[in-house]
């Protein structure tokens, strides 16, 4: 099986899990927790990822550490993972979980492009047209990107919605060089 579809089927197991135990958003701080670790934990993510240390020295510590700071299912799914030697999945399993919790949360992330900066109210009146589109309740991430010259381009899953000046010129352009211009007489 590829990494993305045992991440995934992880991911439903642990979403199964939270529903049934602690809850979506204490599985959610949790799984976030040990993420932040991993990422910013070099000696943690190589003491997990090493193969030359073994299962049960890498169960205990996990047990140690996490007894107290993550749901008792959460750790034990977590013993699981290295059990099957899967810990080094443990970033894309959270990222499916997450999409799980807000797919159940009725949230979609948005990934917004603008020429420049936006201010608050303007942040919250485009979250709010982009929920009523959607239909969902929009979580924006904002990028500038001063190339697209103004506008905005907004993308959520596959679809692309591109508003800016930038494609609206280049279209203007096509047209322009497509155009059959009459032909006049010199004479």
């Amino acid at each position: 099986m590829r990494d993305e579809t045992v991440a995934r089927e992880y991911a439903e197991t642990l979403f199964a899990l939270a529903e049934r135990h602690e809850g979506l958003e204490a599985f959610g701080r949790g799984i976030d927790l040990l993420v932040g670790l991993l990422e910013k934990g070099a000696d943690f993510k190589l003491f997990l990822e090493t193969p030359s240390i073994d299962a049960e020295g890498k169960k205990a510590l996990v047990r140690r550490v996490f007894e107290r700071e993550l749901p008792e299912q959460l750790v034990n799914f977590l013993l699981v993972t290295i059990d099957k030697r899967r810990q080094r999945l443990l970033g894309k399993i959270a990222e499916h979980y997450r999409a799980l919790v807000d797919e159940k949360e009725g949230r979609v992330h948005v990934e917004v492009t603008l020429a420049r900066p936006m201010d608050d109210p303007s942040l919250q009146l485009l979250t709010r047209k982009l929920s009523e589109l959607l239909g969902v309740t929009a979580v924006p991430h904002v990028r500038v990107r001063s190339e697209i010259l103004g506008g905005v381009v907004v993308r959520t899953g596959d679809t692309i919605y591109d508003g800016s000046v930038r494609r609206q010129l280049d279209g203007m352009r096509r047209q322009l060089l497509k155009a059959k211009l009459p032909s006049g007489s010199h004479g």
